[in-house]
C-alpha cells in the first residue's frame, strides 16, 4: 500500500470512529429521554482494486425490533380498552351502592314490602301508609337517579369517543407529516432517526386509542392500517375517522381512507375507543336493561296486588292506563270471570256486575246472563251498571266512575276462574287501580295473539340496527307494516322475519303467551336496536317501539317514568289495602272498614314468581323481584370484578412488553461504555497509522533531499 493510501485509510478510520463516538455520546445523552431508540453505526470496508483502502460509514441506524414493537402496540391497545371499561363500570357499580348495607338501593324494595306487613296490622292508621309511600318514593327516586347515572355514563362515553377520534385524526396527520420528512431526509442520505423517534411516540399514543398494524418501508416511512386492514396513514396521505353517536341505536365509527371520498365502517379492534364503544353500545345498555327489568317488574308486581284490592271506602272513579290497544281487541282476548261492584260509603253493595269473558256474558246482581260481543262490551257494561256507575274508553284507557256522591267502585276476580289477558287480571290489565303510574306504556304484555289484527297503519316503517356481541354493526334493516290485505299480527311477524327485507338472516321475532313481542338472535350476542320508527297503531296510537318496548333505549326510558298515583300521594288513605268480599252475608259490607287483607296480599307479593326477560348478561328467568335484585347486584359485581382483573392483567402485559422492547431499543450505559472504549481505541489506532504514514513521508523526503 502506498503512503498516500495509508494516510487515506487512516483518515477514513478517524472519521468513522469520530462518527461512532458521536453516536455513543448521543445515546448516553438521551438515556432518560422517553421514546428515544438507541443508535448504532453500520460500517463497511472501503475496497479499491480488490484491496482494502479504509472504512466507511454506511448509516447511523436505530436499533428496532418490529416484532416487539407490534407486541407493544397490541398490549397498549388492550390496556387502553380494559382500563376505560374498568373505570366506567366501577362508576356504574358505585351508583347501586353497597348491597351489604341495609339502606342500599338493592335492599330498598324489601323495606317497602316490610312496610306493607306493618300496614296490614294497622290498616286504619295513616302512619304505616305514609311510611309505605315514603319508602316507595325513595325506591322510585333512587331508581331514577341510577338510571340518570347510567345515561350520564353513556353520554360520557360518547363525549370521550368524539374527543379520542379527534386525537386519532391529529395523530394520523402528524404521522403522515413525519413520513414526508423521513422520506426527504433518507433520499439525501441524512439521519432521520429523530423524526423516526417522534413518529414512534405518535404510534404508541395511537395504539392506546385503537388497534394498529405498522409496516416500516425501506426508506424508513411507515404504513399504518387498522386491525381489519383499512389504510390509516402512509403512501403520502392520512385517513379521516368520524364518529356518529345515536340515542336509540349503536354508536358507529367510519373511516375515509387517504385519497378517497368513500367512507367505510371502521372496527377499532381494541384500545380506548373500542372499550368506550363496548361500554356505550353493549355493557351500559345491558345494565340499563337489567335495571329496567327490575324496576318495571317490581312496579307490575305491586300494581298487580294493588289492583286485586280496593280502598276503604272504594274510590268513586277508577281510571286506567293507556294500553295502546283498542277495546274490542282487548276484550276479545280476555278469558275468565271478574266482578265490578258499586258500594256506598259504608262499603255496602249497591250494584254488582259479573263479567264472564269466556262465555261473553254479563249478569247483574246474580241475575240471568246476557250476551255481549267485543264490539258491544262497553255499551253492555253501561247497561248492566244500571246508572249506578258509567264506563268509558278513550285513548286506550278504560275508566269506571260511580254516579252518586259517596259511592265507589271496587273490582275483584272470581277465585276459581279469574279473568286473564296477557297473564293479567281485568283490573291490572287496564291499570284501573294502580298504585304506581307512568306517562308511557310500561307493560309490554299486550295479550295480542297471532290471529289478532295488528292495528298498525299499513306502510309505516321501522328500522333496526343489528350488532354483534362487541357492539360492532352487522346490518341495518327497514321493515314496512304489511298492506291492509294482510292485517294480522301473524302477517306483521312474517314481514319482520322475512329473510330478505326483514331480520330473518339474523334472528326472529315472536309473540309469547302474554302477547310480548321478543327477538331471538340466530347467533349468541347479537343485539337489536331501533334507529327510527314511523309506525302507528290507530289514529294517534303508539308505535311498535312504544307498544312492545323494542330496543334497549325504549326499555331503559321507562325507569324514570314511574311515580306514585297523585291522589294516593296526596292522601295515603286512598291506598287500596282492603279487598272486595262478595261472599259477605246480606246487609254486611262487602268492603269492611279496617280490612287489612289487601295489605297482607301486597306484602306477600314479595314472594310472587315473576318472568324476567334476558337482559345484559342475565338470562331469562322466573324468580321473585327481591331475588332478581340479588341477581342484579351479583351480576354487576361480577362484571366489574372481571373488568378490574382484565385491566390489571392488561397493564401487567403492557409493562412486560415495554420492558422487553426497552431491553432491545433502550440505552444500556454499560454497553455504551464498552462501545465508547472500542471506538476510542479505533480512533487512536487510526491516528497512529496516520502518524506512521507521516513519519514515512518525512523520512522519504529527507532521503530525496
Amino acid at each position: 500500500m502506498s503512503i498516500t493510501g495509508m494516510m487515506n485509510a487512516a483518515v477514513s478510520g478517524l472519521q468513522t470512529a469520530q462518527t461512532a463516538i458521536s453516536t455513543v455520546s448521543n445515546n448516553v445523552a438521551n438515556v432518560n429521554t422517553p421514546g428515544y431508540v438507541r443508535e448504532v453505526v453500520n460500517q463497511s470496508p472501503a475496497v479499491a482494486g480488490g484491496a482494502g483502502v479504509g472504512v466507511t460509514v454506511d448509516q447511523v441506524q436505530r436499533v428496532t425490533n418490529q416484532y416487539l414493537e407490534a407486541a407493544g402496540y397490541q398490549a397498549t391497545s388492550q390496556q387502553g380498552s380494559a382500563s376505560i371499561i374498568s373505570s366506567l363500570l366501577n362508576q356504574a357499580q358505585a351508583a347501586f351502592g353497597d348491597p351489604s348495607q341495609a339502606s342500599s338501593y338493592l335492599n330498598q324494595l324489601n323495606t317497602v314490602f316490610t312496610d306493607f306487613t306493618a300496614a296490614a296490622n294497622d290498616p286504619a292508621s295513616s302512619l304505616p301508609r305514609s311510611q309505605i309511600l315514603s319508602d316507595l318514593t325513595n325506591f322510585l327516586g333512587s331508581s331514577q337517579n341510577i338510571a340518570g347515572t347510567l345515561s350520564g355514563l353513556n353520554g360520557q362515553a360518547d363525549a370521550q369517543i368524539a374527543s379520542d377520534v379527534g386525537t386519532v385524526n391529529q395523530l394520523l396527520g402528524q404521522i403522515n407529516q413525519l413520513n414526508t420528512q423521513i422520506s426527504t431526509t433518507s433520499a439525501t442520505q441524512g439521519n432521520a432517526s429523530g423524526s423516526q423517534d417522534s413518529q414512534a411516540q405518535l404510534l404508541s399514543q395511537l395504539s392506546k386509542l385503537m388497534s394498529i398494524n405498522v409496516a416500516t418501508q425501506s426508506n424508513g416511512t411507515v404504513v399504518v392500517r387498522s386491525s381489519t386492514g383499512e389504510l390509516l396513514a402512509g403512501f403520502g396521505g392520512a385517513a379521516t375517522i368520524s364518529y356518529t353517536p345515536s340515542v336509540s341505536g349503536m354508536g358507529l365509527l367510519s373511516v375515509t381512507p387517504p385519497m378517497s371520498s368513500q367512507s367505510v365502517t371502521l372496527q377499532p379492534g381494541s384500545g380506548e375507543i373500542a372499550g368506550l364503544l363496548s361500554l356505550r353500545n353493549t355493557i351500559i345498555p345491558g345494565v340499563q336493561a337489567q335495571l329496567a327489568n327490575y324496576v318495571s317488574s317490581a312496579v307490575n308486581t305491586i300494581n298487580a296486588a294493588h289492583n286485586a284490592n280496593t280502598a276503604s271506602p272504594p274510590q268513586q272513579t277508577l281510571t286506567g292506563r293507556n294500553t295502546g290497544l283498542d277495546l274490542p281487541t282487548i276484550v276479545g282476548d280476555f278469558q275468565g270471570v271478574t266482578n265490578i261492584a258499586v258500594t256506598n260509603a259504608s262499603g255496602n253493595l249497591l250494584q254488582q256486575v259479573q263479567v264472564n269473558f269466556t262465555a261473553d256474558t254479563m249478569s247483574v246482581n246474580g241475575g240471568s246472563a246476557v250476551s255481549f260481543t267485543p264490539s258491544t262490551f262497553l255499551a253492555s257494561l253501561n247497561t248492566a251498571l244500571g246508572g249506578a256507575a258509567t264506563a268509558s274508553f278513550s285513548n286506550g284507557a278504560l275508566s269506571i266512575s260511580a254516579t252518586a256522591a259517596n259511592t265507589g267502585v271496587a273490582i275483584a276476580d272470581s277465585a276459581s276462574t279469574p279473568s286473564s289477558d296477557g297473564g293479567q287480571s281485568f283490573s291490572q290489565f287496564f291499570g284501573l287501580n294502580n298504585l304506581i303510574t307512568s306517562n308511557q306504556i310500561t307493560d309490554y304484555n299486550t295479550g295480542l295473539k297471532p290471529s289478532d289484527a295488528n292495528g298498525f297503519t299499513p306502510g309505516g316503517q321501522i328500522s333496526f340496527q343489528l350488532s354483534d356481541s362487541s357492539g360492532s354493526p352487522i346490518a341495518s334493516v327497514t321493515v314496512a307494516v304489511p298492506p291492509a290485505s294482510h292485517p294480522t299480527m301473524q302477517d306483521l311477524l312474517t314481514a319482520l322475519n322475512a329473510p330478505i327485507g326483514g331480520v330473518g338472516q339474523y334472528g326472529s321475532f315472536s309473540l309469547n303467551a302474554q302477547g310480548a313481542l321478543t327477538f331471538a338472535p340466530s347467533q349468541p350476542g347479537t343485539t337489536l336496536s331501533v334507529t327510527s320508527d314511523s309506525t302507528q297503531r290507530g289514529l294517534g296510537g303508539p308505535s311498535m317501539t312504544q307498544l312492545f318496548g323494542l330496543g334497549g333505549a325504549q326499555q331503559a326510558s321507562i325507569t324514570t317514568s314511574f311515580q306514585i298515583r297523585p291522589d294516593i300521594a296526596a292522601n295515603p288513605m286512598n291506598m287500596a289495602l282492603a279487598q272486595l268480599d262478595l261472599s259477605a252475608a246480606p246487609n254486611n259490607p262487602v268492603v269492611a272498614p279496617g280490612d287489612g287483607s289487601g295489605a297482607a296480599a301486597l306484602a306477600a307479593a314479595a314472594n310472587v314468581q315473576t318472568n324476567f326477560g334476558a337482559a345484559g348478561n342475565l338470562p331469562a328467568m322466573t324468580t321473585t323481584v327481591t331475588q332478581y335484585a340479588a341477581n342484579l347486584g351479583g351480576s354487576l359485581g361480577q362484571v366489574a370484578a372481571s373488568a378490574d382483573q382484565a385491566s390489571t392483567a392488561a397493564t401487567a402485559l403492557q409493562t412486560e412488553a415495554q420492558t422487553r422492547l426497552q431491553s432491545v431499543e433502550g440505552v444500556n450505559l454499560d454497553q455504551e461504555l464498552v462501545n465508547l472504549t472500542s471506538y476510542q481505541q479505533a480512533y487512536n489506532a487510526s491516528a497512529r497509522l496516520l502518524q506512521a504514514a507521516q513519519s514515512m513521508m518525512s523520512t522519504l523526503l529527507n532521503v530525496i533531499q
